[in-house]
């Protein structure tokens, strides 16, 4: 998946299936909330470890990763 798409996926998953706030996916995440930032403006990406566990959160949404 290129870092474009999972940026958009990581912003849906966060406003549209969990309503939740830049600050409050962080904690969930144990990241800062510059990272998530980051992360949805794709200016950098997430740890393999972060990265798994977005994509978890993905699964349990029913939204796909790829």
């Amino acid at each position: 998946m290129h870092n474009e798409d999972f940026a958009k996926k990581i912003k849906i998953l966060r406003v549209e299936k969990l309503m939740m706030s830049q600050t409050e996916f962080a904690k969930l995440l144990d990241v800062t909330y510059e990272s998530i930032n980051r992360y949805e403006k794709c200016k950098s990406t997430p740890t393999y470890k972060v990265r798994r566990k977005i994509i978890d959160l993905m699964k349990k949404n029913k939204m796909e990763e790829e």
